[in-house]
């Protein structure tokens, strides 16, 4: 797993595979894996939680947590 947050597009990666991106529009970002805008912390936050939900699944404490996190914005 990997995260490249440098550029244009954020990314997250799985065995060379995109996970899940967040592309900037104006003054928001939108990640493909999260419904609502978000800052770029959000979308980094968002990534971390497509990576995390893909290798410890949606009942992990940190997925639950991360997830509330990004619902309180």
């Amino acid at each position: 797993m990997a995260r490249e947050l440098t550029g244009l597009t954020p990314t997250a990666t799985t065995n060379d595979k995109a996970i899940a991106t967040a592309t900037r529009t104006g003054k928001v970002w939108h990640a493909t894996t999260w419904p609502t805008p978000l800052d770029r912390n959000g979308a980094i936050t968002a990534l971390t939680l497509a990576e995390l939900t893909l290798t410890h699944g949606e009942d992990d404490p940190c997925v639950i947590d991360l997830r509330e996190e990004l619902t309180r914005g």
